[in-house]
């Protein structure tokens, strides 16, 4: 049943639900029906709304910038998939002290992940990203447009 009918929507119950990966209702993968999405998806599905991005396009260029706020280079991962697909991912942990007690866990922990299908015109080959005071700046450069071309003269000879 869902959590909402109880009055359990909660920050506590929320973040429990996402500790435990239960599925909320959404017709999903609850209680083992089948034709329903599978675990792995519902994850990924989870992971991708929880990362924002913002995607520019500047005359050279496309930009795609996501806040990163206290991971370090190794906690991100920027791949592009076959497909003209790029993937931005990682994991983002919660440190763990003995002697400290959380009151209050607002922050979100976890997998995170976004997917971009990068338009024609995206040179595969010159990727670049950057993260800077917590954000990360993934630079794809745009190829040059093409020649436009030119009409082809032919001779007319006289018979």
């Amino acid at each position: 049943m869902e959590s909402r009918m109880f009055g359990l929507e909660t920050p506590l119950m929320t973040a429990l639900q996402h500790l435990l990966d239960i599925p909320d209702g959404d017709g999903g993968a609850a209680g083992g029906k089948q034709g329903g999405p599978t675990r792995a998806y519902v994850l990924d599905a989870r992971a991708m709304a929880a990362t924002t991005a913002d995607v520019k396009e500047l005359p050279g260029a496309y930009a795609f910038v996501v806040d990163m706020p206290g991971l370090k280079s190794g906690d991100i991962k920027v791949q592009v998939e076959e497909d003209r697909v790029l993937v931005i991912s990682g994991e983002r942990r919660r440190e763990e002290k003995e002697d400290a007690k959380y009151l209050r866990m607002e922050r979100r922990m976890g997998k995170f992940m976004r997917k971009f299908v990068l338009p024609d015109n995206a040179d595969m080959d010159k990727i670049s990203a950057i993260c800077q005071d917590g954000v990360l700046t993934v630079t794809v450069e745009k190829l040059p447009p093409p020649e436009p071309k030119k009409p082809k003269t032919i001779e007319v000879k006289v018979a």
